[in-house]
């Protein structure tokens, strides 16, 4: 009897460890942390506030190239216009208040970082931004020097033209 009993411990705790681990390797989601899958979403949008919505937009679509996808004025007290590439998946929104209220100083951290697949691709951006008058700027993070440019938008938010793709760390 005693044997029996002492068998079905180890058993038990053989069983339990193994649940124990299996439940430890078993990569699980809590809630709070949903993947992109789970949420849905196939787009997203920056949204920023300016008070020189003309100069800005017409940076975005002039110089930069991007493609206006929508616009709204007098809503509720402000205006805006949305730019983005050309598939529409991601997108940028200006918006100004027919106030101009205070807004929030770019740092030079706050960065737009544009990549490029071909360094064909990448001089071409380049000559255009030196063509129509926007210097280059040094950047304040080391790791862009001499893979990139960085320019500054008319409200001195920094964008970075980048020679190259991103590549996750996988």
């Amino acid at each position: 009897m005693k044997k029996r009993s002492i068998l079905q411990t180890k058993a038990a705790l053989l069983i339990g460890l193994a649940i124990l681990t299996h439940s430890c390797n078993t990569k699980t989601e809590s809630p709070m942390t949903p993947s992109i899958e789970s949420l849905g979403a196939i787009q997203f949008r920056i949204a920023r506030p300016t008070n020189n919505l003309q100069k800005v937009v017409k940076f975005y679509k002039e110089v930069i190239g991007l493609k206006e996808l929508g616009a709204f004025s007098g809503h509720q007290g402000y205006d805006g216009v949305m730019l983005g590439l050309p598939d529409e998946k991601y997108h940028l929104e200006f918006t100004q208040h027919a106030d101009k209220a205070p807004l929030p100083e770019p740092t030079k951290e706050n960065l737009l970082v544009f990549y490029f697949d071909t360094p064909e691709k990448y001089e071409k951006a380049v000559q255009k931004m030196a063509a129509t008058g926007v210097p280059a700027v040094a950047p304040e993070n080391p790791y862009w020097e001499g893979k990139s440019q960085t320019y500054e938008d008319p409200d001195q938010w920094r964008i970075i033209f980048y020679n190259g793709t991103f590549k996750s760390g996988k």
